[in-house]
C-alpha cells in the first residue's frame, strides 16, 4: 500500500533506534580509545615501538568515529568501527594473544560483539550486507576459537599478562553482548508493541484517508489517490512507511486493506452526489497480499455492491514488485474485474521488475512515473530518460500516464514538454481530508466544473 512521501517526520520509534545506534558507536568509539591509550602506554614501557605505531592508529580511529557520531556520520562511523575493529581483534590475536596451555585466547569473543551490532544497525539494510557483514564476523570467530593459530615474531604477551587480559577481556566482551542483545530486544519490544497498537487502532477507528488530486495540464481536478494515515493515541501521526510494512509482515494488511476500499467507495458515492465531485475517480493501493487471496475478486464486487458505487469511478493501483509472483493468476483477476469495470494503474513502473512481455498483456488503463525519477529529471539525464520512456511506452500501449511526486513547476513543464499532462503531488496539493479535497476541487473548478464525460 504505497504513499507519497511527507514531509520530514522524526517517529518516536526510529528517533530511538538511531539514539540507540549512535550511543553503540559512542561505546566502540571509547573502547578504541582506551585500547589504543592503555596498551600504546603499557608498549611503549616494553619499548615496543611497532606495537605502539599500531595502537596510537587505534587510538586515533576511535576518535575519528567520536567526531562522525559527534556530526551524525553514523554509516561512515560504523563501517569504520566495524572494519578497524575487526582488523584490530584478528591483529591482536594472531600477534599478540597467542593462546598457551595456561592461558586460553580471549579477545576473538569481542567478534561476537561485533557480529550482533552488525545486526543492529544493519536491521535495514539489504540481507546480503546485513548477513554478509554478521557472517565475517562470525567466520573470524569460529577460526579464532577453534585454532591454536599465532605469528610469533616477538610480540606475543607472556601468560602472566595474558591471564589477567582474559579476565578483563571476557568481562568486557559479556558486557558488550548484553548491551547488544539488549538493544535487539528493546527493538522486538517495539516491534511487537506497535503490532498490539496497529490491532487496536484498526478496532478503535484510528486509521483515516486523506486524499491527494489528481491535476491535468490546464489544472482540471479528474481524481484523487486515497491514502491511508495512522494517528496514534499516543504517537500521534506515525509514519506509512513505518506502519504498512509492519502491517504486511503480520497480515493486519488484509483487514486493513478491506477498510481502505469500503471507505474509498463510501466517499466515492459521496461525491457523485455533488455535481462538481460526481466525475472524479478514486485509486485505491492494493497490496500483493490482498491480490493473492483467492476470493478477491469476490471482495471487490461484494463492496460496490454494498455501497452502489460505479465501478468505472474506482481505479486499483498495483505495484511493480507485485507483479514477480502468480503472474498469471494476477492477470486473470485483473480480467475479472476488468469486466466489471474497475480500472487498473501501475504504480511505482521503473523501479520493479516486471518485463515488457507482461505489461501488454495487463489490462491496465495507466502507468505512473515514479517519484524517484521525477524527483531529479531535471538534473539526472537518466531520470529523465526513464521518464521519457515511460511517458512514450504509455502512449504506444494507449495508457494513460501520471506523474508523481511533482513538486516545482519546472518538473511540470519538462513533463508536458514530453507528453504527460496529467499530475500528482505537492505543487498542487498535499494529501487532505475529504472536506478540504471538496474545496480544493471546487476551487479549481471554476467556470468550467467537472462533467461527467459518459
Amino acid at each position: 500500500m504505497h504513499t507519497p512521501p511527507e514531509p520530514p517526520n522524526r517517529s518516536p520509534r526510529r528517533e530511538m533506534h538511531r539514539r540507540r545506534v549512535r550511543m553503540t558507536l559512542w561505546i566502540g568509539s571509547a573502547l578504541l580509545i582506551v585500547l589504543g591509550l592503555g596498551w600504546g602506554m603499557f608498549f611503549a614501557s616494553k619499548g615496543a615501538w611497532a606495537i605502539v605505531a599500531m595502537d596510537v592508529a587505534t587510538l586515533l580511529v576511535g576518535i575519528l568515529i567520536a567526531m562522525l557520531t559527534r556530526y551524525r556520520r553514523t554509516r561512515i562511523a560504523f563501517f569504520l568501527l566495524v572494519i578497524s575493529m575487526f582488523i584490530l581483534i584478528c591483529g591482536v590475536c594472531l600477534l599478540q594473544d597467542i593462546p598457551t596451555a595456561q592461558a586460553p585466547r580471549s579477545t576473538h569473543h569481542f567478534l561476537l560483539v561485533l557480529a550482533i551490532a552488525s545486526l543492529v544497525f544493519l536491521r535495514d539494510d539489504s540481507a546480503v550486507l546485513r548477513y554478509g557483514v554478521t557472517g565475517i564476523c562470525c567466520a573470524g570467530f569460529v577460526v579464532l576459537a577453534s585454532s591454536q593459530a599465532g605469528i610469533d615474531i616477538g610480540y606475543a604477551l607472556p601468560d602472566s599478562v595474558r591471564i589477567s587480559g582474559t579476565w578483563v577481556n571476557n568481562t568486557f566482551s559479556a558486557i558488550g553482548m548484553y548491551a547488544m542483545v539488549h538493544v535487539m530486544v528493546s527493538d522486538l519490544v517495539e516491534h511487537s508493541s506497535m503490532e498490539v497498537a496497529l490491532r487496536k487502532g484498526l478496532v478503535r477507528g484510528e486509521f483515516f484517508l486523506t486524499y491527494q488530486p489528481q491535476v491535468t495540464s490546464d489544472g482540471r481536478v479528474t481524481g484523487a489517490e486515497a491514502l491511508l494515515r495512522w494517528r496514534h493515541p499516543s504517537l500521534g501521526l506515525v509514519p506509512p512507511d513505518e506502519f504498512i510494512p509492519l502491517a504486511e509482515q503480520t497480515g493486519l494488511i488484509l483487514p486493513l486493506g478491506a477498510w481502505v476500499l469500503g471507505t474509498a467507495c463510501s466517499q466515492l458515492v459521496e461525491w457523485s452526489g455533488k455535481p462538481v465531485l460526481q466525475a472524479l475517480t478514486l485509486s485505491v493501493n492494493v497490496s500483493v497480499m490482498q491480490f493473492r487471496q483467492s476470493d478477491f475478486v469476490h471482495q471487490v464486487q461484494a463492496v460496490m455492491e454494498r455501497t452502489g458505487v460505479r465501478a468505472d469511478r474506482l481505479k486499483l493501483e498495483l505495484t511493480e514488485s507485485s507483479l514477480v509472483h502468480d503472474m498469471e493468476d494476477i492477470i486473470a483477476k485483473m480480467e475479472r474485474l476488468k469486466a466489471l469495470g474497475v480500472g487498473f494503474s501501475l504504480d511505482d513502473f521503473g523501479t520493479g521488475y516486471s518485463s515488457l512481455n507482461y505489461l501488454k498483456r495487463l489490462p491496465l488503463d495507466q502507468l505512473k512515473i515514479d517519484q524517484s525519477f521525477v524527483r531529479d529529471v531535471l538534473k539526472d539525464s537518466n531520470d529523465a530518460a526513464i521518464a521519457r520512456m515511460v511517458i512514450g511506452l504509455g502512449d504506444s500501449l494507449h495508457f494513460a500516464v501520471i506523474a508523481e511526486g511533482v513538486e516545482t513547476r519546472e518538473q511540470r513543464a519538462f513533463l508536458m514538454q514530453n507528453g504527460c499532462h496529467l499530475f500528482q503531488g505537492y505543487l498542487f496539493s498535499k494529501p487532505v481530508p475529504a472536506e478540504a479535497f471538496e474545496v480544493y476541487v471546487l476551487g479549481r473548478a471554476g467556470d468550467s466544473s467537472l462533467t461527467d464525460p459518459t
